[in-house]
């Protein structure tokens, strides 16, 4: 199972990668925790990403490409994985079409996670930090005790999601289209308890 797993921030990606991964024993691959694991682990591609990161600058995508094909050679990838949130643009999945063709390996399936504009602002903007433990907490759906010292953090700020939801529409405005028309797409709607989307998700990859 070779999946490919988009969302808007706040639509409960990551936590349904984990589950994923969890469930078939294959591994999630977000690019972050792979850029910041190849530039800790000292790999030709992680020196060439982390001089783009130290000046600040966006790692070019034939170096996020380089660093998924290093990835993607570890022996846990074998039965599959499941990108995360990768690629964002057209050209990064036209540069991993052919990277996973040159493998032998093509994607079985692409998800999109769809959730309305006003449930995402309201799953990330309610959310707080306790800043002793670092524990996440939610104030509608999962209330702080009442002695946690709470921080609400930039990123979760309404300007900041909002913000970030316009560029994930923009990016994924020509990114969804491009995998319709391959027949590798499938829209799951993710709205419900986390069993109800896991359970969906499911019938979208067919297990």
């Amino acid at each position: 199972m070779r999946v490919v797993l988009l969302g808007a921030p706040a639509s409960g990606k990551g936590t349904q990668g984990q589950l994923l991964s969890e469930r078939h024993g294959i591994p999630k691959i977000s690019t972050g925790d792979m850029l910041r694991a190849a530039k800790a682990a000292g790999t030709p591609m992680g020196l060439e990403a982390a001089r783009f990161m130290n000046e600040g600058k966006l790692v070019p995508d034939e170096v996020v490409i380089g660093l998924v094909a290093e990835r993607l050679e570890a022996a846990d990838c074998a039965p599959g994985f499941i990108l995360d949130g990768f690629p964002r643009t057209v050209p990064q999945a036209e540069a991993l079409d052919a990277l996973l063709a040159s493998k032998g390996m093509p994607l079985s399936v692409v998800v999109q996670l769809d959730v309305p504009r006003e449930l995402l602002l309201e799953r990330a903007t309610l959310r707080r930090t306790d800043v002793r433990t670092g524990q996440i907490y939610h104030l509608k759906y999962n209330p702080p005790p009442p002695d946690a010292q709470l921080e609400h953090r930039a990123d979760d700020r309404e300007e900041t999601v909002n913000k970030r939801l316009v560029e994930y529409d923009a990016m994924t405005a020509a990114l969804l289209p491009y995998y319709h028309e391959r027949s590798l797409l499938r829209r799951v709607d993710g709205v419900g308890t986390m069993q109800e989307i896991t359970e969906r998700l499911g019938q979208a990859l067919g297990t």
